[in-house]
């Protein structure tokens, strides 16, 4: 496998490489040719002339592309419009398809199904590359039906994208299909001895703290912890709603997590009510965490997985890098990220709206992030293994002095949270029985009575006697008393979900149980009871416990409610004690 690069300046320029490709085709004996077109030219026309030459002059060559927001050879950003990349195959065994679909919320499961049936037909696909227009597209629907393709088929890929990111006009072409606006494209590889493996990098690190995404609809993110999503950026970063809010928020985008990864989502605008524009689609109950980046923690993150892409000995190697990182790095210094992979194999590649690639079965669309893919033929041989640490990395032994200053943020935060539960633990529960104390059960009863889609059921108890305890055995008998029923209680929650105990007041405890039937309620009473009742202390021997039982009402007070429990405890006082009453 080789790989050829042209910056497109005219026809001339174009028809002297494709004769220089003829000679090596012929020299060689290469077997099949794929060119690659990525252009920061808008112009449709000046697209499909290209591809007009192509058909004419290489009949029986395969060509793909997109529009960009910026073009990469030799692992360095061009300032020619248009990238044209031919990759010589040298295995006659090595296949390629080419698919154009259209490509939109309607309709990405029809270019999903035409993909799937390709490959039930072509077992011996390896690898799909895939470029589509995204813009203002939720791909959560589109990844989920990707992730149902074989799992030993690599999938990588990026967004087509204009020069101007506020620009929503990009497209897709291929052979024998033309420019669509709304379009994919996926270029099926594979073969005995064909190879691929991709990997992403992000380089930005995910801080301690959880936000829960609470209100969203597709890319706009309305709250966060139920509270305006600006404010965020506002409280932690001290980032203002102004002219720079996008190149200050580059260095603290978002992680989302989705399953097991952290998905980047930059924030490009604030609206008018604080909610934030992002770069993709959001989930409502999903969690973010800022997550932080310098061009040092980048590079550092780029050379520990540019190795594995080096043990991989690529013949060629494909970039999707984000358009917001090069915003972030500026053109004088986006290069640094790629141009280290050119000493592995030659790198091209393109700026994009957001980037693809499948992780364990898992088809993510990611934004902020940089993804490489490798592909060579032929088995790896020791001889060609190179290291992966140009001249940008020397420097980069150490980690990254940032990383340490944020172990230390984070190890406070860490120390200040725990600090923090305890004493939150300590304002709603009972000192002696860690149940919860009686306002925090109160508390609880009453959102349970707010919900009004689930029946509540309360169940008092009170120890029979209990003063006779203290006074005859000590009141370190009676603690052992209080905890021997604590401890019951504690056991029915641990059991039974949505069941909360209380220490009501002194010998009285309160449990609480939503969405269970009267008997089954019941049966968890006579439990307590008799459990109770079954226990010997030490000093007390055995003592009893009597239980008041009974179910809400339709929109019925807590006030209310906890009256009528009082009452069926006391009734059961009243009827003897160590027994079970229940008042409707």
């Amino acid at each position: 496998m080789k790989q050829f690069d042209l910056c497109y300046i005219d026809d001339e320029n174009l028809l002297k490489w494709i004769g220089e490709l003829e000679k090596w085709q012929k020299d060689h004996s290469a077997f099949m040719k794929i060119f690659r077109i990525y252009s920061q030219d808008m112009e449709k026309e000046h697209i499909l002339h290209v591809c007009g030459i192509l058909d004419e002059k290489m009949p029986d060559a395969l060509y793909f592309g997109c529009t960009s927001n910026g073009n990469i050879k030799g692992g360095v950003l061009t300032e020619n419009e248009i990238l044209i990349t031919c990759t010589m195959f040298e295995c006659e065994t090595t296949k390629a398809r080419l698919l154009q679909y259209p490509f939109s919320e309607e309709n990405y499961r029809e270019a999903v199904e035409g993909l799937k049936r390709c490959l039930q037909e072509n077992p011996w696909v390896k690898s799909v590359e895939m470029l589509a227009t995204i813009m203002d597209m939720s791909m959560k629907g589109f990844c989920d039906e990707m992730s149902m393709l074989p799992e030993n088929i690599q999938v990588f890929g990026g967004g087509a994208f204009n020069p101007n990111m506020d620009d929503e006009f990009a497209g897709v072409f291929s052979k024998g299909e033309g420019f669509c606006e709304h379009g994919i494209v996926f270029l099926l590889l594979g073969g005995p001895d064909y190879y691929a493996e991709s990997r992403y990098i992000a380089g930005w690190k995910p801080l301690k703290r959880r936000f829960r995404i609470t209100k969203a609809k597709k890319e706009v993110l309305y709250e966060l912890d139920g509270k305006p999503a600006f404010e965020v950026y506002k409280q932690y970063l001290n980032i203002e709603k102004n002219e720079n809010f996008f190149s200050n928020t580059l260095e603290f985008p978002l992680f989302l997590e989705r399953n097991e990864f952290n998905i980047l989502r930059c924030p490009l605008a604030v609206n008018d009510d604080d909610s934030l524009i992002m770069s993709s689609d959001m989930e409502e109950n999903a969690y973010v965490k800022i997550a932080y980046g310098d061009p040092e923690t980048i590079l550092y993150s780029i050379r520990q997985d540019g190795q594995m892409i080096a043990d991989f000995q690529p013949q060629v190697i494909q970039t999707f890098s984000c358009a917001a990182r090069r915003a972030f790095w500026g053109d004088q210094n986006i290069s640094k990220e790629t141009v280290m992979f050119s000493d592995v194999a030659p790198t091209s590649g393109f700026y994009t709206h957001g980037e693809f690639i499948r992780i364990h079965g898992n088809m993510l669309n990611f934004n902020v992030t940089l993804v490489i893919a490798a592909m060579r033929e032929g088995k790896p041989k020791d001889e060609n293994r190179v290291d992966f640490c140009g001249p940008t990395f020397k420097k980069l032994d150490k980690i990254p002095m940032i990383w340490r200053f944020v172990s230390f943020i984070e190890a406070s935060t860490a120390e200040l949270e725990a600090m923090n539960r305890k004493l939150l633990m300590a304002a709603i529960t009972d000192g002696l029985t860690r149940l919860y104390n009686r306002a925090e059960i109160e508390r609880r009863i009453h959102d349970a009575l707010e919900q009004e889609d689930e029946a509540v059921y309360l169940i008092m108890m009170d120890i029979d006697n209990f003063k006779k305890v203290n006074d005859i055995y000590g009141h370190k008998e009676g603690d052992r008393v209080i905890m021997s029923l604590s401890d019951i209680l504690s056991g029915i929650c641990r059991r039974i979900p949505q069941c909360f105990a209380g220490r009501w007041g002194g010998e009285e405890f309160m449990l609480l149980l939503q969405g269970n039937e009267m008997d089954a309620v019941m049966s968890v009473a006579e439990e307590i009871r008799s459990t109770f009742e079954s226990t010997a202390f030490e000093m007390a021997g055995h003592q009893s416990v009597s239980v008041g039982v009974t179910m809400a009402q339709k929109g019925e007070s807590v006030d209310r409610l906890c009256s009528r429990v009082d009452k069926a405890l006391y009734t059961a006082k009243d009827g003897g004690k160590n027994r079970v009453v229940k008042l409707d």
